[in-house]
C-alpha cells in the first residue's frame, strides 16, 4: 500500500462540479485527513452551460459544489463558467485560471484527472487536466494523476456500454487506501447527479476501498 505526499496545499483543478466528489473524493479526504489545506477549481457549472435545462441549473450545481466541498473538508472552490463540453477549444483560457490559482494557493502539487482518455472519455476532463499539467511543468509544481485500472474500465465498459479510459496497474503505482464514508457524504450533496443505477455506484463498488494514481513531477512529460 502507498502513501500520498505530503503537501500541506493542493489544488484540484476539475471540468465539472461532481468531478471533486464522484471521481476525486475519496482522495480529496484523505489529503485532508493528513493535514493539507485543498482547495478546487471547477472549470464549468456542467452541462446548465448546454442544455438549458433549467434557468437555476447553474446556481444548482454551484450550490451541490460547496455543499459538496464542506462535506471534505475544501477549503475553498472557485468556480469558473466555461461551455460544457468545449473545454479544449478554450485551453489558453484555462491555462489562465489555473495559473490564477496557483498563483493565489501555492500548491505544493496539483491533483487532477489522468490525462489519457480524460478517465471516462469526457474531453473536457483530459482538457482540465492539459491546461493544469501545463502550468506544472512551467511552475515545476509536481502533480497527482488519478486514474482506473483497466480491470475495473474493462467490466465498466461491458456493463454499461461505457468509455472509460483503463490504464495498466504499473502506471499507477500509487495506490491508497481511502474511507469511503466522506466521499459518500460529498456525492449525496450532487442530488441532481447522483442518480440510483449509475455507473459511479458501480465503480465505487469495483474499487472498494482503493484508487490508483501516478505521481507526475515536472521533469516529466505529461501522461498521455
Amino acid at each position: 500500500m502507498s502513501v500520498l505526499p505530503t503537501w500541506q496545499r493542493v489544488l484540484v483543478v476539475v471540468a465539472h462540479p461532481d468531478d471533486e466528489s464522484f471521481g476525486l473524493g475519496g482522495v480529496i479526504a484523505a489529503l485532508v485527513d493528513s493535514g493539507a489545506d485543498v482547495r478546487v477549481l471547477c472549470l464549468t457549472a456542467g452541462e446548465a452551460s448546454t442544455l438549458g435545462a433549467s434557468e437555476h441549473l447553474a446556481q444548482i450545481r454551484a450550490d451541490e459544489l460547496e455543499a459538496a466541498a464542506r462535506e471534505l473538508g475544501v477549503h475553498a472552490t472557485v468556480l469558473r463558467h466555461h461551455p460544457d463540453g468545449a473545454l479544449a477549444a478554450r485551453l489558453p483560457q484555462l491555462v489562465q485560471d489555473v495559473a490564477e490559482q496557483v498563483r493565489q494557493a501555492r500548491p505544493d502539487g496539483l491533483l487532477v484527472f489522468c490525462a489519457a482518455g480524460g478517465v471516462t472519455g469526457h474531453p473536457d476532463h483530459e482538457a482540465a487536466t492539459t491546461a493544469a499539467l501545463t502550468v506544472a511543468v512551467r511552475e515545476r509544481i509536481p502533480v497527482l494523476g488519478w486514474g482506473l485500472p483497466e480491470r475495473v474500465t474493462d467490466v465498466l465498459n461491458a456493463e454499461y456500454s461505457a468509455s472509460f479510459a483503463g490504464h495498466d496497474e504499473k502506471s499507477l503505482p500509487l495506490v491508497v487506501e481511502v474511507d469511503r464514508e466522506r466521499q459518500r457524504r460529498a456525492i449525496a450533496a450532487h442530488a441532481s447527479q447522483a442518480v440510483p443505477g449509475s455507473v459511479l455506484w458501480r465503480r465505487l463498488e469495483l474499487l472498494g476501498s482503493l484508487e490508483h494514481l501516478r505521481l507526475v513531477t515536472w521533469r516529466e512529460e505529461p501522461d498521455r
